[in-house]
């Protein structure tokens, strides 16, 4: 059983879209869109966007992403506003069954029911591909449904955000983008072996994340975090990727500065407060 639970481990896809000026786009629905990272996972490198295919490779096998343009029976055309909002927030496919934790349902589902409905309507709004979704490639001991269903029963209770009385604004925006929108814990904060995350350590790094990379620590604190970061570095850093010392990120963050780099300034000034405001927990990440 424990294998089982343990198998299911997996990470979201990091936030990407393209950089701008910092503006938001006039269609409200776009922005959220961008800041969730749909298009980063469910876009297949020279595929047509949102027709899915990515493979998401694991040491449990390879998920495919869905096509999720609104294509009537390829994609989530046919899909009613209440279905878009039970797969996004509480992690339950059309036909009653779990997903995977592979899709950060269990960060989704902080959204408010409006900004799921602004995300899905723009969708609607993109070119449709009629791409069939493939099937899994996974171990057998993951290859039921069944096994995504008890693992949500342990570990996930569906929720939204609630701004804390005790902070401003600014900070429960910076909140709701970091835990809701950007999903940054899923790849910032270590689990454990049953693939839940460990929230006495959250985004205090991660020596196994996504594709084999170090997540580095991201709290404020001054040795092994960020806590030696001025607030300065961090605005550009989370604008084009440039580190303190000159270089660029890369490898999967660049993904996620291409979409911190198009919030609004407001935004992304925000999300410096919530990650600077965050208890420093010493954790040195390393392999």
């Amino acid at each position: 059983m424990r294998a089982l639970l343990a198998a299911l481990l997996l990470f979201a896809a990091p936030v990407a879209f393209a950089r701008d000026s910092g503006e938001p786009p006039a269609n409200p629905g776009e922005y959220l869109f961008k800041a969730a990272g749909c298009g980063h996972c469910h876009t297949a490198e020279d595929g047509p966007p949102l027709a899915g295919g990515r493979p998401l490779e694991t040491p449990f096998g390879v998920f495919h992403t869905p096509n999720i343009t609104a294509h009537d029976a390829a994609g989530i055309g046919a899909w009613s506003d209440d279905a878009f909002v039970l797969a996004l927030r509480h992690g339950i496919r059309p036909d009653g069954s779990a997903y995977y934790p592979a899709f950060p349902f269990t960060s989704y589902t902080r959204m408010t029911d409006a900004d799921a409905l602004a995300i899905l309507a723009y969708i609607r709004t993109l070119p449709v591909s009629d791409r069939p979704n493939r099937d899994h490639e996974l171990a057998w001991y993951v290859s039921w449904r069944f096994a995504a269903r008890v693992w949500q029963w342990l570990f996930f209770k569906p929720s939204e955000y609630r701004p804390r009385s005790d902070k401003g604004t600014a900070w429960n925006r910076g909140a709701y983008i970091a835990e809701a929108l950007g999903h940054c814990q899923e790849c910032h904060t270590p689990r454990d072996w049953f693939g839940a995350l460990r929230t006495e350590l959250a985004y205090a790094g991660n020596a196994d994340g996504p594709e084999g990379e170090l997540v580095p620590n991201i709290t404020p604190h001054p040795e092994t975090g960020i806590g030696d970061w001025s607030r300065e570095s961090l605005h550009t850093f989370l604008r084009f990727g440039e580190l303190p010392n000159g270089e660029y990120t890369a490898g999967t963050m660049d993904a996620v500065i291409q979409g911190t780099g198009q919030l609004t300034d407001a935004d992304r000034n925000a999300l410096i407060d919530y990650l600077r405001g965050l208890p420093p927990i010493d954790n040195r990440v390393s392999n």
